[in-house]
Order: structure tokens, then C-alpha cells, then sequence
């Protein structure tokens, strides 16, 4: 075979994807744009609220916590009271909240304060972000139910 007949049959990547990632490529997009935007109003949030060293983090708790109960009403919106496109679940979910909300900091926030000799105060973090967040989660919900559907649970 010579050069310009094995160039013809060559395929291009892009082709041998194939068509399963045409189909994710619109989610991978709103993925990205939505984490993006996320992470933006996470940014605003320190701004608005720094965390001096060693001190109680409280953007990273109430970024993390306004994040579940986002997450919690989203999953109602979603799932009981209307049909959702199939993009909006990865861009809001995934994306925005995914963006919005941090654990990673969580955890470095965590190590920082028992760095700074503020053992109890890392512990009382550590439990207090993880109840107010679950918490969080199931008000949204119990509240996006019983103001959108009239349930009672």
C-alpha cells in the first residue's frame, strides 16, 4: 500500500469517538458552563464574607449549606413537578451547584483549623458542616414539597 492510499483509509478521531460523544458533548458543555457560573457566586460568597487564618469558616459553611438546600428544592422541581429538558439536570445539578457548593475546601478548611491549634474548632466544623448540610438537603425538599405540591411528609 502506498503513502496516499493508507492516508485515505486513515480515519479521523474525531470519527472513531463516534456518535456517543456527540451526545455528551452538549452535557460536558453544560457542565462547564454551569460549574463556571457556580463558581463564580462561590467566589462572590468569600469576598463578601473572608475568612481570616485559623478563624471559623463561614463562607465555606454557608456556601455549602445554601447549596443543599438549593439541591434539595431542585430535586423536587425536577423530579415531581415538572419534566426537566435533559440538559437542565447536568447544568443546574451538576454543574451550578456542583460549582456553587465546596467540600474540597471543607476538608482543607478543616486541616487549616486544627494547623492553627484550633482542634475543637475543626471537629465542631467538620460535624456541624455535615448535620447542617443533610439538614439542608431534607428542609428544601420537605419545604419545595409542601409549598409546590401541598404534600405533607
Amino acid at each position: 500500500m502506498t503513502a496516499p492510499e493508507a492516508e485515505s483509509i486513515r480515519v479521523p478521531a474525531a470519527a472513531r469517538r463516534g456518535p456517543e460523544w456527540r451526545g455528551q458533548a452538549p452535557i460536558v458543555a453544560v457542565v462547564a458552563v454551569g460549574g463556571a457560573l457556580g463558581a463564580c457566586a462561590r467566589y462572590g460568597l468569600a469576598l463578601a464574607l473572608p475568612t481570616p487564618p485559623g478563624s471559623f469558616p463561614w463562607a465555606t459553611f454557608w456556601t455549602n449549606v445554601i447549596g443543599c438546600a438549593v439541591i434539595g428544592v431542585f430535586m423536587v422541581l425536577i423530579t415531581d413537578v415538572w419534566a426537566a429538558h435533559r440538559l437542565v439536570r447536568p447544568f443546574f445539578g451538576t454543574g451550578v451547584l456542583g460549582g456553587f457548593t465546596t467540600f474540597s475546601t471543607y476538608a482543607v478548611d478543616i486541616r487549616r483549623l486544627v494547623e492553627a491549634d484550633r482542634p475543637g474548632a475543626g471537629l465542631a466544623y467538620l460535624a456541624g458542616t455535615l448535620c447542617a448540610a443533610l439538614a439542608a438537603v431534607w428542609l428544601g425538599s420537605v419545604a419545595a414539597r409542601r409549598l409546590l405540591l401541598g404534600r405533607q411528609r
